[in-house]
């Protein structure tokens, strides 16, 4: 059974080999990272670890029993109590209801570990899959139309103190 570990520099190949075997897959529905991401990819780890330990992030990963990364689910800008939910499923890892489990899963973490009470997500409006986890999983549409890359996107938000099934 996978499981949700905090970012650490131990994952770093397995995060690698993650970003690179679904790089062409993820630009299908999201921006892609560019070149530079790759070629920096040590040092931008090293800056990640270095945001997590002040707070202001919680980067997590999802791994397979053999250590290989399925997902990254990262909660960035954390400030008064809210968060910005972002994450990504390697393409064979879809369609099996991992990314929803995970999500659920981060939102407990949120609230309980992190003292969260409110998250927000965005996904492009071609970004089906994300939409989906998100509505799943109790995020409302805010109405804020919100431009990702070169793609028209929405606006989520969850109330933590809600469950999923209440919506926001």
């Amino acid at each position: 059974m996978p499981e949700l570990q905090r970012l650490r520099p131990d994952h770093a190949p397995a995060l690698l080999t993650f970003e690179q075997e679904n790089r062409a897959f993820f630009a299908a529905s999201i921006p892609d990272r560019g070149d530079a991401y790759f070629t920096d990819f040590d040092a931008r780890l090293t800056a990640l670890l270095a945001e997590q330990a002040t707070g202001l992030c919680h980067f997590h990963v999802l791994v397979d029993t053999d250590g290989e990364v399925l997902g990254r689910f990262n909660l960035v800008d954390v400030a008064d109590g809210s968060a910005d939910l972002g994450f990504r499923m390697a393409e064979k890892a879809t369609h099996r209801g991992l990314a929803t489990a995970t999500v659920l899963h981060l939102c407990t973490l949120a609230a309980t570990e992190y003292g969260l009470t409110t998250l927000r997500a965005a996904a492009a409006l071609d970004n089906t899959a994300s939409r989906t986890v998100l509505t799943r999983t109790g995020f409302v549409p805010t109405g804020e139309k919100i431009q990702l890359g070169d793609r028209p996107g929405s606006g989520y938000v969850r109330d933590l103190s809600r469950g999923p099934e209440d919506g926001a």
